[in-house]
């Protein structure tokens, strides 16, 4: 009942409004995030775990009817998910506990489809608690994917479903955790009997908030992280991190895509984006895909426009049917490190520069930008300018000119939109005397936490140019 009314508010709100609403100085009143949401913005990339029986039958969406055995995986070891994540830098795990099939990862009490029913470890197996172990083991923050649909379960389609899907809720949030993200599918097809299910969003966001305050839940609207509308791991260039909400629901009802990917200028939720994509063609692993793992050159591509827009990127690895990361996968994902090692182990300007700021129209409190000038005592060579807004007062920023100088002579204007928790801003290489960064539009007073500035290799400059 309380996210309805919420919703309601925001919509009321955006009708008699028709724009921000405005602080005695004028200025926009910013959303702000939660300090669990500022948290999840620093970990910038975690890895996506798509496992189950499609994983041994070959398929990317199981039709529920599969037998439990054909779940029985050889070497099984979440460890060597952990540390082969940790090792690539990346921050936490989501697995993918119920997929579309209906298959629990859990000895679910509230189906007769899940890990219990089958071979593996004589049914006495449980690879949710060992992802959560591992996680642990690793300083690794742990996530629970849970898809609604269930192709499996006989109540599916029918009002009793929903709490079945709250029952298992309550069984993975009493037995496993903490869990910093919950991940909800917005897929909604039919179930055995045919049907498909009205889900009861208000129940399941009520449900969890109770048992788990602090756990951020993601779908296609939130209520705490939106999915950025593509697969492909690509945010938009302009990258709110708020959204309206009212009158929209996951799935079929969510916003349109460009939406998703932008945000809303105006947007009354802070709710910023998490781009999914996976390193294979499929999100299951199929061993005819072993040659078509993403080159860590791809996935820096990737990282750029993701993360690099201000959004997480959650990087999907799926194990083989050992219940491992296949060998080619956990090399890609080491390159991948090593290339954004070599991208930002330079920062210019903490090697001798000198710092100015100012603001324009000083005068105006309503617009009070900030601007940051860096002098080299010598010239030096960069193609990558690093911006990172302070959020903890909302999304400011609507507007940046960045430009480079050799002795007061300026070789390069680069005009942006948004920053957000990060922004990389790649151009070609060029002699600097001087870098200026000046801020040209915000809703509210913008605060710049930091500012870096690199010379890439060419070749990582060239996979983003």
């Amino acid at each position: 009942m309380l996210y309805r009314i919420t919703l309601g508010i925001c919509f009321l709100w955006m009708v008699m409004m028709g724009k921000a609403q405005t602080d005695a100085n004028g200025l926009a009143v910013l959303p702000k995030p939660t300090q669990a949401q500022l948290a999840w913005q620093n970990q910038h990339l975690y890895l996506f775990v798509h496992f189950g029986p499609n994983t041994f039958t070959d398929k990317e969406w199981g039709l529920g009817n599969e037998p439990e055995n054909v779940f029985n995986p050889s070497a099984l070891n979440c460890e060597q998910w952990a540390r082969i994540a940790k090792a690539a830098g990346a921050k936490g795990l989501i697995i993918t506990a119920k997929h579309h099939d209906g298959f629990c990862l859990w000895p679910s009490k509230y189906s007769t489809h899940t890990v219990a029913q089958s071979k593996w470890l004589n049914g006495k197996g449980d690879v949710l608690k060992a992802c959560e172990v591992a996680c642990k083991k690793y300083g690794l923050s742990f996530g629970v994917y849970l898809s609604p649909w269930d192709r499996n379960h006989p109540q599916y389609g029918t009002p009793g479903y929903n709490a079945v899907f709250v029952n298992m809720l309550k069984e993975i949030f009493t037995n496993y955790g903490p869990i910093t993200e919950l991940w909800w599918d917005g897929a909604n097809g039919e179930g055995p009997n045919g049907k498909k299910q009205i889900y009861d969003w208000p129940l399941f966001i009520q449900t969890v908030r109770k048992l788990s305050p602090q756990t951020l839940i993601f779908s296609d609207v939130g209520p705490d992280i939106r999915w950025v509308g593509n697969e492909k791991g690509i945010a938009g260039t302009t990258n709110w991190n708020t959204l309206d909400t009212a009158t929209f629901s996951p799935g079929i009802g969510a916003p349109p895509a460009d939406t998703l990917q932008t945000g809303n200028y105006n947007g009354c939720c802070y709710i910023p984006a998490e781009c999914d994509v996976s390193i294979r063609p499929g999100w299951f692993y199929h061993s005819n895909e072993d040659s078509l793992v993403k080159t860590p050159l791809q996935l820096w591509n990737i990282y750029t426009k993701s993360v690099g827009r201000g959004a997480n990127l959650l990087l999907n690895v799926p194990p083989n049917r050992k219940g491992l990361f296949n060998s080619e996968d956990s090399l890609a994902l080491m390159q991948f490190k090593q290339l954004r090692e070599e991208a930002f182990a330079k920062n210019l300007l903490q090697r001798g520069a000198m710092v100015t700021t100012n603001h324009t129209n000083r005068k105006d409190v309503k617009r009070r930008y900030p601007a940051y000038h860096y002098i080299f005592k010598e010239s030096v060579s960069m193609n990558c300018v690093v911006l990172e807004e302070d959020l903890t007062k909302g999304q400011a920023i609507s507007s940046v000119n960045i430009s480079i100088s050799i002795n007061g002579e300026v070789q390069q204007t680069i005009p942006i939109t948004t920053v957000g928790h990060q922004r990389m801003v790649f151009f070609p290489t060029c002699k600097a005397t001087e870098l200026s960064v000046v801020v040209s539009g915000a809703k509210n007073l913008p605060y710049l936490k930091q500012i870096a500035a690199y010379q890439l290799p060419e070749k990582l400059l060239q996979a983003v140019l």
